[in-house]
């Protein structure tokens, strides 16, 4: 499953994912994914909920284990892929589409690697 990381988007060490959109979407990794398993359970941040760069939001359960999400950025919460909640197999079945987590607007990033460099860690 894994491939290389789509150019246009901006990942954390911790398997994160982050547009360049405003308000940027936030999701993990198809190596995310895949490490996970089956995920079956999503605990996202609430829109409206600061959230700060580096910190935990949430967690993703899945059949194998429950992971911490950390977000890349600072900023506010705008929406929550409520799809995703509701069907939490859409992360790992499109984890760079349908199955984004949530969109911030924005006020500074944490430590975000480019593809190149995310593709190395991986």
């Amino acid at each position: 499953m894994t491939s290389t990381p789509p150019a246009d988007l901006k990942y954390t060490a911790e398997h994160e994912w982050l547009s360049s959109s405003d308000p940027a979407t936030v999701g993990i990794t198809d190596v995310a994914a895949d490490a996970l398993g089956d995920v079956v359970y999503l605990e996202l941040p609430a829109v409206g909920a600061k959230v700060v760069a580096g910190a935990v939001v949430g967690e993703i359960e899945s059949t194998k284990s429950v992971s911490e999400l950390y977000s890349p950025v600072t900023g506010v919460v705008v929406e929550v892929n409520q799809a995703a909640v509701d069907d939490p197999a859409l992360v790992n079945a499109d984890p760079f589409g349908a199955g984004w987590l949530f969109t911030v607007q924005v006020e500074s990033t944490g430590a975000l690697l480019d593809a190149e460099q995310y593709a190395a860690l991986s």
